[in-house]
């Protein structure tokens, strides 16, 4: 029997998480998996033959950390999916501009490593909208991001001096469609596609989550939804294992809100045959690339 660790977090009690569905289909392929926290000390790592990092839902609040976790597994013997290499790429969000040099649509953006206050005005200007959402660079579960107007904007102006201060942040366009009609979510392991859902915010609010009201819904995506996800993972520069990439519809297409490669939910509860393809995938990943 190999063994397999699946990184996650010291308590999962606020969050919907899945990963429990794959330890059936995994041993049935000859895999015992062991849940282990990314905060636990004196973790052997060589133990293991593999490490897939899942739920480390907390690792925004100390990324320096987080990060020294996975060099370390990737020191040890075990292969760390996705790779410290794509993690380090994609956590922090101006990953964005490769993509869209590359060709892949996504949401106007603009970047910031601080927060002026006199700036604020001058950001509805740029992309002639009336609502703004501005989050970090690094971030997961909507932490600190805003959905404002400029009123807004301005009545909050000192605390969002006070979040951004030292926070590298991204600004973007509000898009009307994540609330008129949802966020979608294409699920590939192994670069296969895999499933599909549609996520919509509860009334009045924009996050798409679960922990915060989101309601979701299995679809069949749409040929030219499919070929602009297909489009982004190709424009990664390396494999990873499972990806998660998320649009919104536009007037110029389906937009690319993020490429998910380090820790999304895949949502093995919305598809009753997801874990055992993330199984399959993952075994047979595993046989090409190391052997085992």
């Amino acid at each position: 029997m190999k063994a397999c660790a699946i990184l996650s977090m010291d308590n999962l009690d606020d969050f919907e998480a899945y990963d429990e569905l794959l330890i059936e289909p995994l041993a049935k392929l000859g895999w015992q998996t062991e849940f282990v926290s990314w905060r636990a000390q004196q973790v052997d790592w060589n133990q293991f033959d593999v490490v897939i990092i899942r739920t480390p839902w907390d690792y925004q609040d100390d990324a320096p950390a987080f990060l020294q976790v996975l060099a370390d597994i990737e020191q040890s013997k075990a292969i760390l999916e996705n790779s410290l290499d794509i993690v380090k790429w994609n956590i922090d969000k101006q990953y964005l501009k490769s993509l869209e040099q590359k060709g892949v649509l996504i949401v106007p953006s603009l970047w910031r490593e601080q927060l002026d206050k006199t700036e604020i005005a001058a950001f509805f200007q740029y992309f002639n909208t009336q609502q703004l959402v501005m989050k970090p660079r690094i971030s997961a579960n909507a932490d600190n991001t805003f959905w404002l107007t400029q009123a807004q904007a301005e009545q909050r102006a000192d605390e969002l001096v006070e979040v951004f201060k030292d926070k590298p942040f991204i600004i973007q366009p509000f898009v009307e469609s994540v609330i008129t009609e949802g966020e979608f979510s294409l699920f590939y392991f192994d670069g296969k596609y895999s499933h599909a859902i549609l996520k919509t915010p509860k009334p009045d609010d924009f996050r798409v989550q679960e922990e915060h009201g989101g309601r979701l819904k299995t679809i069949t995506p749409e040929l030219v939804l499919v070929e602009a996800a297909e489009k982004t993972l190709h424009a990664i520069d390396e494999l990873p294992m499972y990806a998660r990439v998320d649009f919104v519809r536009t007037d110029q297409g389906f937009a690319l809100m993020e490429a998910e490669l380090i820790e999304p939910s895949l949502y093995f509860n919305m598809d009753d045959k997801s874990a055992q393809r993330f199984a399959e995938a993952f075994v047979a990943r595993m046989a090409r690339l190391y052997q085992l």
